[in-house]
């Protein structure tokens, strides 16, 4: 592995040298290994997922009866089948175009992959260094690292000055590391001498040479990982299917036994033809697909307002409906912001506790590279909150740094040296005692790191005096001080704090300095004999609103584990502060995974609390996957790339919008635009709103069907004149009864809701109850204040039981008129029926949804228009009716209300007993 190889055998390797490679031997590379870019796997072109849109089940169910149409227009013309045809594929097209552009609009335009890679990079081309675009490196390119890079590709370090990485978005791990040059036998994932594409460079500087580009890094593979994810059904995809094969096996029935029993009675074959056509489209709910689109549409709207982003539109009902959170913890259980949450010191005045620790704090300050410009820290997120709590304290200090031996991951710790006395006037002064007697041109040595390298180099310890006084004294060091220091310190690990060790000490001669910043002077001198100064713990701090969010997901009924990279001490104490954990979890790390068999894990998993820690993107998979073998409906939430192949596994998969990686939004199905895991819950909250708005407007819809179908069924035995035609169907369908079935679509959550578990995997959106309530119980009372309206208007026009009347007869279209407006009479209390199949409309109030009023109002004009205005009359085949009609059914509409709150009221009753 490259790892291993010494400086000068990484040139040999990748045929390159100290200049770099040359720009035509660049562009021969480039050629080979082809753009530094990320390409997308297995991505549906656009093109594709329109043409989706129009092949779906319930599609092809409107394309079938749309074609019936025009082959019923093309054999027996002037039967106004043509139109009617038209009329089907009109809405076929603008449920697909709905639909379409409201997924595209919430999707990213562009490669978000690219966008982790820099634009522009550094790079060494025969000696000559220039700036060229992330893609056109190739392996062997000699590129420079500073602070605040993101690292273009996958690179060995062969020079490094005080080189630090953080490998957050890849790793999930939150601290950061040194990068050095020199060869390492150990993991190639944990080398010290390995950048990794996708990274960030956090302080310092170097130079590095290109080994692996695109596909090739690991960004690439992961991205490869993501992209061969299948994506599969949502839970509402799957119900809308299976609703639209009920409902396609009952027209489909239907129609051919009305056709055959057309035969029967002496029909036309034509008229049996166009009868069957009718009694289909009056089976369908052809709304009810753009109905749900909206819906969800409407919901995805109200969310993003929640600063919840849905990429589509599906998504919205499938997070009502998860049943396990499966969350990282950096940057999304945390604010991905280290902060010193306790400085701890061996003096013992205890009445001087408030006041500050000069020495720690004069360290913490002199062995830090983080700095503060432009009212910001700057730098390692570790070093920036140590510099940040040593300012508050102290603040700044000006000082002349002469040498540093930089942190690396085999001495865990750092140095630096400083001039006695220069800047001291601008801050308090160090102890007079400690000066050992060199005087103004002594040296000062301070050092942060490990506690275990750094305790043993301490021989003295700050242990005597008055805290911030000038005289902090030092004692010998003692095994009773040690024992003292290494409780202090177990206990703040136990509190998950990253605990770093400060000491310190003056010389009366500096270490002689090279050119290159090298010490001649031993390394053992100028470190050993250090006076122990102090701790620091730090921490990255939960996120306020966690803890009430974690909390309303219990109660909810949906587990919440959590899945890091990062150590298993720090996950579980974070846990604890949370609320995620209350008693001792089951903690399992990523190697300790590795070894175990999938039936080993489904036991770990069935454990009440559970942590997940040191994983990889597969770990995380193999989690996911899992849960989901187990019936489990899960969510995934993350930040990093090394999140992105569970998001894309998981039932839905939740991203951070600001701290998260483009990839992770990406792969993701819901994006949260503040960063706040408490929008989770509203988002479940929506979610489980929206599945329910939906079975209140199917029921809806569905009661319609019933006054629809019952005289076409009459007309096809009795031969009474056509009580419906087909357009007045559709115009019911498609038209005043949209803005109703919406209003239903966006009711206020019911009481309770989520109080509740989630709903079963069973369950359906479409059950034998909503079946009942629908077709039988409010379809039946509905039809028969649509049959009494439609014979009164016969009776009272003169009709004779037994008289046929051709389709074009004034009589007839009044008739068939009453019938129209006898359903949306019926349908304006069927809405206030339908806004909860429980609740009394008393309790919600008439007026508390605003958008059913206007609904009714809406289809009230509409159905207006298309009775008396000539061209509504022309389109439809309808005939103006006098007021007495409309008389007549408004008490049938107040019955029905009224005998849908007996029932609600005798279900309220028995489900108290």
């Amino acid at each position: 592995m490259i790892n291993n190889l010494s400086r000068e055998e990484v040139f040999r390797f990748l045929a390159t040298s100290e200049k770099g490679l040359s720009a035509d031997e660049a562009g021969k590379r480039l050629i080979e290994f082809g753009l530094n870019e990320i390409k997308e796997v297995r991505r549906v072109p656009l093109y594709k997922r329109f043409i989706a849109q129009f092949t779906h089940f319930l599609a092809i169910l409107l394309w079938l009866a749309a074609g019936l149409c025009f082959l019923s227009e093309y054999f027996n013309p002037g039967e106004g089948l043509l139109s009617l045809g038209i009329a089907i594929v009109v809405v076929i097209f603008i449920n697909a175009l709905f639909t379409f552009i409201q997924e595209y609009r919430t999707e990213k335009a562009v490669e978000a992959l690219k966008k982790l890679l820099p634009f522009n990079v550094k790079v060494s081309r025969a000696g000559e260094t220039r700036e060229i675009r992330a893609e056109h490196l190739a392996p062997g390119d000699l590129i420079m690292l500073s602070e605040g890079d993101k690292v273009p590709a996958d690179a060995r370090v062969i020079e490094s000055n005080g080189l630090t990485v953080n490998n957050a978005p890849l790793t999930g791990e939150s601290a950061s590391s040194q990068r050095s040059h020199e060869a390492y036998e150990g993991d190639y994932f944990e080398s010290p001498n390995i950048v990794f594409a996708g990274t960030h460079i956090v302080s310092g500087s170097g130079r590095a040479v290109v080994f692996a580009t695109g596909m090739a890094t690991e960004f690439g593979k992961i991205a490869h990982l993501t992209g061969g994810v299948h994506e599969r059904l949502s839970p509402l995809q799957k119900e809308i299917i299976r609703v639209t094969k009920i409902v396609a096996v009952i027209a489909l029935t239907t129609g051919l036994f009305f056709f055959t029993l057309g035969f029967l009675v002496g029909r036309s074959f034509w008229h049996n033809f166009i009868f069957a056509v009718g009694i289909i489209i009056a089976n369908v709910p052809e709304g009810l697909l753009p109905t749900v689109t909206l819906s969800l549409a409407m919901g995805s709207q109200r969310m993003a307002k929640k600063k919840a982003l849905i990429k589509n539109l599906t998504s919205v009902e499938t997070l009502g409906s998860v049943t396990v959170i499966c969350t990282d913890k950096t940057g999304t259980l945390t604010q991905n912001k280290m902060e010193v949450q306790q400085v701890w010191t061996m003096i013992t005045d205890v009445g001087a506790r408030r006041a500050v620790p000069l020495q720690l704090m004069q360290t913490a300050y002199r062995c830090n590279n983080a700095t503060f410009d432009n009212g910001k820290y700057k730098g390692d997120p570790t070093e920036a909150a140590i510099l940040k709590a040593a300012r508050e304290a102290i603040g700044d200090i000006k000082a002349e740094r002469i040498h540093e031996m930089p942190f690396d991951s085999d001495r865990k710790r750092m140095t630096t040296v400083y001039k006695a006395g220069v800047g001291e006037k601008d801050h308090p002064p160090i102890p007079p005692l400690l000066r050992g007697g060199a005087g103004e041109g002594g040296f000062f040595i301070f050092t942060k790191g490990a506690l275990e390298t750094v305790l043993p180099l301490c021989t003295g310890i700050l242990a005597g005096g008055t805290i911030g006084a000038s005289h902090e004294s030092h004692l010998q060091m003692t095994d009773d001080y040690k024992n003292s220091i290494m409780q202090t310190y177990h206990s703040m690990m136990d509190d998950g704090l990253r605990v770093i060790a400060f000491a310190f000490k003056e010389i009366s001669e500096g270490p002689e300095i090279e050119s290159r910043g090298t010490a001649r002077r031993a390394l053992t001198d100028i470190e050993s004999g250090l006076v122990f100064a102090g701790l620091m713990g730090l921490e990255d701090p939960p996120r306020p609103e966690v803890p009430d969010a974690i909390r309303k997901c219990r109660e909810a009924g949906i587990r919440v584990m959590m899945i890091t990279g990062d150590a298993g001490r720090t996950a579980v104490a974070i846990a604890r502060q949370i609320g995620l954990v209350r008693d001792n979890p089951v903690v399992i790390q990523g190697p300790e995974m590795n070894a175990m068999t999938d039936s080993s894990l489904r036991e770990k998993l069935e454990s009440d609390e559970i942590i997940f820690a040191r994983m990889t993107p597969v770990n995380k998979m193999r989690v996911v996957t899992i849960l989901e073998d187990e019936g489990e409906r899960v969510a995934v939430t993350g930040d990093g790339v090394n999140d992105a192949p569970a998001l894309k596994k998981a039932n839905i998969g939740i991203a951070m919008g600001i701290t998260g990686t483009d990839v992770a939004r990406e792969a993701a199905d819901m994006v949260l635009l503040d960063d706040n895991f408490a929008s989770i819950v509203n988002a479940i909250e929506e979610g489980r709103t929206i599945f329910e708005n939906i079975r209140k407007f199917i029921t809806y819809i569905f009661a319609h069907l019933t006054p629809e179908a019952i005289p076409y069924i009459l007309f096809s035995i009795f031969k009474i004149p056509l009580p419906l035609t087909v357009m007045q169907i559709l115009a019911i369908d498609l038209g005043t009864e949209t803005v109703p079935a919406l209003a239903l679509g966006i009711e206020a959550p019911e009481t309770g809701i989520m109080k509740r578990p989630p709903r079963p995997r069973v369950s359906a959106l479409i059950d034998r109850q909503l079946l009942f309530r629908s077709y039988i119980f409010l379809g039946l009372i509905s039809t028969i204040g649509v049959l009494f309206a439609y014979f009164f208007v016969l009776f009272k026009g003169g009709w004779q039981w037994g008289t046929e009347l051709p389709t074009n007869d004034p009589l007839t279209r009044q008739a068939a008129t009453a019938t129209f407006l006898g359903i949306v009479i019926l349908q304006v209390g069927n809405v206030f029926a339908c806004r909860s199949s429980k609740d009394s409309i008393f309790r919600l109030g008439f007026f508390s949804n605003r958008l059913v009023i206007i609904g009714i109002i809406a289809e009230i004009i509409l159905s207006a228009f298309i009775i008396y205005h000539p061209v509504g009359n022309r389109i439809f085949g309808t005939a103006p009716l006098g007021i007495d009609v409309w008389m007549l059914l408004i008490p049938f509409s107040i019955v029905l209300l009224s005998a849908e709150e007996i029932r609600k009221w005798l279900s309220r009753k028995r489900m108290a007993a």
